[in-house]
């Protein structure tokens, strides 16, 4: 069965009619509210290919005939304004010369139905891709890098090239393909002979069989691609590369483009305003304004390290020397305390010192350390009472404890 892809022939199609030519039940593996697969005579609706996800959207089916049973048609979505009922096209893949629809519910072979597409996706989904075109052939052009892999998802579109450029090289490349865009260039879609390929210079990830797509953006791009694009540059929007990491040899960026990049710039700059007030500075100045608290709390949390690195000085002076077993209980300890405060316990001779930091909420680190016997029996059998789990050498063990400062104090006295 061959379908006629209505998107070829004009990428803003949002809605068509077209007749049911089969509809068989399937299971599908990712998503479980599919029952049925449809194919169309003729579809706008784009299958997963090329890196891009499918579309999704609705078949209308009129309620007034007998496609549907009974039961479908409570479940389904009426809409309000018309006499249709919303069957949901919630995956579409490419099968042969078929393109596949795969639904929530069934539609009788040989029926009239027209097809809507959730447009706002689509939309975004077209703005991103004709964005990765322009970005990916300016890459090419000034660094000679190639684009090997390219996933746009929902929330954001990731492009991996084969190899490393600067955080500079990424902002030269971004504000190009903001130009490419001001310029409101056509989006040329060709279909070249072989012989007219061979005098082409085009990106192709893949080796392709049979006929070649060509999708031009004038002076910037051209690649063989089979998903839809915006008729103009200037529809795709704001070009943002909002980040770049280094991945598997090469770099992996990550861009928004159009209503996504609005969007994300409304929320950037939500969170800046909300800084900049909470710090009574200017939003020019947010940045200087939080470096300067930054050092004030490193310059307080050294203060009140030494504040209480003094206060445990006092209590290890109260405990008497050569204790057999020194217990220390206290809150605020960090990073390596516990362990020097069980050290400042062993210089006074204690035969075993025990450390546990921490509070009955968060819970309990502790640290045991002597030097002249084997803690390890002896902090297996605390572990058991307390609840605790942890290991070490014999000289010193660490670990935690899921219990309460009172279950301490009662097992040590």
């Amino acid at each position: 069965m061959n379908t006629i892809r209505l998107y070829n022939e004009d990428s803003f199609i949002k809605e068509f009619k077209a007749a049911v030519l089969s509809c068989e039940p399937v299971e599908h593996d990712g998503i479980q509210e599919i029952k049925y697969k449809i194919v169309l005579d003729q579809t706008a609706f784009f299958p997963e290919g090329g890196g891009q996800a499918a579309d999704t959207g609705w078949i209308l089916l009129e309620t007034e005939g007998k496609n549907v049973d009974d039961t479908t048609r409570m479940e389904e979505e009426k809409d309000a304004t018309s006499n249709f009922i919303r069957i949901n096209v919630l995956d579409v893949q490419e099968e042969r010369d078929a393109v596949v629809h795969y639904t929530n519910a069934p539609i009788e072979a040989g029926t009239r139905v027209q097809g809507l597409l959730n447009w706002k996706e689509r939309f975004s989904k077209m703005q991103h891709h004709s964005g990765e075109h322009i970005v990916s052939g300016l890459v090419n052009k000034h660094f000679g890098f190639n684009n090997v892999g390219f996933h746009l998802g929902s929330q954001v579109v990731t492009l991996d090239f084969d190899g490393i450029m600067t955080k500079e090289q990424l902002r030269q490349v971004e504000y190009e393909a903001n130009e490419a865009v001001a310029a409101n260039l056509p989006i040329i879609v060709t279909y070249p002979t072989k012989e007219e390929l061979l005098s082409i210079a085009y990106r192709s990830k893949i080796e392709i069989e049979g006929q070649v797509r060509l999708v031009e953006v004038p002076g910037y791009d051209t690649c063989a691609c089979c998903a839809p694009h915006m008729h103009t540059t200037g529809q795709i929007g704001m070009i943002k590369l909002i980040n770049m990491h280094n991945y598997k040899g090469g770099v992996r960026v990550y861009m928004l483009c159009g209503f996504a990049a609005l969007a994300d710039y409304n929320e950037k700059e939500h969170s800046v305003r909300t800084i900049a007030q909470s710090m009574s500075a200017n939003e020019s100045q947010v940045v200087d304004a939080v470096e300067r608290l930054k050092n004030e709390i490193f310059q307080q949390k050294g203060k009140l390290m030494a504040l209480t690195n003094e206060l445990l000085n006092y209590k290890v002076a109260a405990i008497p020397t050569g204790i057999e077993r020194a217990v220390l209980i206290e809150e605020g300890l960090e990073g390596n305390q516990p362990r020097e405060l069980m050290n400042k316990l062993l210089d006074k001779e204690a035969g075993t010192a025990i450390v546990f930091a921490g509070n009955d909420d968060s819970g309990y680190r502790f640290v045991i350390g002597s030097r002249s016997q084997d803690v390890r029996p002896f902090a297996k059998e605390m572990n058991r009472v307390l609840n605790g789990r942890g290991g070490g050498k014999p000289e010193m063990v660490q670990g935690s404890a899921a219990c309460k400062r009172a279950e301490i104090e009662a097992y040590f006295n």
